[in-house]
């Protein structure tokens, strides 16, 4: 079994900044790439941000210079650095990894993709 919690997000004004956690546990071998995602009401899930295991990252054109991804191996954790936040970066926001879980044994036995259950992101203007 592998959970994904993501926690962070909450009510906060325009210009404002709140940092995104997402924590990874249970029976992971390893951890691949990790991303941060948004959907906002009525619209469809987006890439905000992604990070390697090797530590490379790419951002949505939208989100670029304001928003940091990270990430801690040792914590398996990924972070989402947000500033200079605007109205229109509130939606739910979601983090999606790749993960090879393995058996009881520790053995690998394949990658799959994890979601986490979500945060809210509300920015006032």
């Amino acid at each position: 079994q592998v959970h994904l919690v993501a926690s962070g997000g909450g009510l906060v004004q325009a210009g404002g900044s709140l940092r995104l956690s997402c924590v990874a546990s249970g029976s992971i071998f390893f951890i691949g790439d990790m991303g941060w995602y948004r959907q906002a009401p009525g619209q469809q899930r987006e890439l905000v941000a992604r990070i390697t295991s090797g530590g490379s990252y790419n951002y949505a054109d939208s989100v670029k210079g304001r928003f940091t991804i990270s990430r801690d191996n040792a914590k398996n954790t990924a972070y989402l650095d947000m500033n200079s936040l605007k109205p229109e970066d509130t939606a739910v926001y979601f983090c999606g990894v790749d993960i090879t879980y393995s058996d009881v044994t520790g053995t690998p036995v394949a990658m799959k993709d994890y979601w986490g259950q979500g945060t809210q992101v509300t920015v006032s203007s």
